[in-house]
């Protein structure tokens, strides 16, 4: 968990990468908390009709994951990074699937916020998750592919980090959800949501654009491209020192295999030569 506190570029850009995510995630667990006020409080729906309501958010977040095969297409469309011994794309290119998210999760916070009353039908706050989840599906999916591509071998830690700050901000920012609408109403309180999302917008584009040198210029890929080269050598010597192995019992097996069929050559003429003198 050290390379979580450190100087290193990567790691102080993984910190505001982090917060984006954790106040995505707080903001999706504090609609537990709006969904049951416009719902059931200002339209009366039982709680059983309220909880369907959520049914919005699903489809948005199936339609990202069923459009995972497109997605990847267009992630496979960027170029391959220069570092990558295999020809795989850069993570930003993870990147571009949440900068699209991150502009659908003000879209649906607001189309959520001013059509939560009951003057609007009940129909277009439903349809206003679509868009919402599937802007926290992508940036969920996405956002983490990231980390886990950006950390490689140190990922389980970037994860970790990430997983607090998550966490957190999960739990603490549904407590101001009720006090939040009794007080702003639901039209303020979700524009107010919506403002903070869209504050946020700017984020993933930055680390789209600027990921790769802030990579760069991080010690700690440096070190983890080290450490790769070298555990790559090893690999590699191994590997030819199987091969010269293998090859060499190839070739003692062969010289056994000649040396045994002269024997047996040898003793053929003999035994041919000891029936010739007896037959004489």
């Amino acid at each position: 968990m050290n390379i979580l506190f450190d100087q290193d570029p990567l790691t102080l850009g993984s910190i505001f990468w982090d917060v984006y995510i954790a106040l995505v995630y707080g903001i999706l667990y504090l609609c537990f908390v709006a969904y049951p006020i416009v719902f059931s409080e200002l339209r009366g729906w039982s709680p059983s009709m309220s909880g369907l309501a959520f049914c919005g958010i699903g489809v948005g977040s199936m339609i990202v994951i069923v459009s995972e095969p497109l997605i990847r297409k267009m992630i496979n469309a960027h170029k391959p990074d220069p570092e990558s011994e295999t020809g795989d794309v850069p993570p930003e290119a993870m990147v571009s699937v949440v900068c699209i998210a991150a502009i659908l999760l003000p879209v649906g916070e607001m189309w959520f916020a001013w059509t939560g009353t009951p003057n609007v039908h009940w129909i277009w706050p439903i349809l206003a998750g679509v868009p919402f989840g599937m802007g926290n599906a992508g940036v969920f999916i996405y956002a983490t592919n990231y980390l886990v591509y950006s950390y490689d071998v140190y990922a389980a830690s970037a994860l970790a980090g990430n997983a607090v700050l998550r966490s957190a901000m999960g739990a603490t920012i549904p407590l101001a959800g009720t006090a939040m609408y009794s007080t702003l109403g639901a039209h303020w309180a979700g524009t107010l949501l919506a403002l903070l999302e869209a504050i946020c917008i700017p984020i993933p584009f930055i680390f789209y654009r600027y990921g790769r040198k802030i990579r760069l210029k991080s010690a700690l890929i440096r070190s983890m491209r080290e450490d790769k080269e070298k555990q790559n050598a090893r690999r590699t010597r191994a590997e030819e020192k199987t091969k010269r192995r293998l090859e060499a019992e190839a070739r003692t097996g062969a010289a056994m295999e000649t040396g045994a069929a002269v024997d047996e050559g040898e003793k053929e003429y003999e035994k041919g030569g000891a029936v010739r003198e007896t037959e004489e």
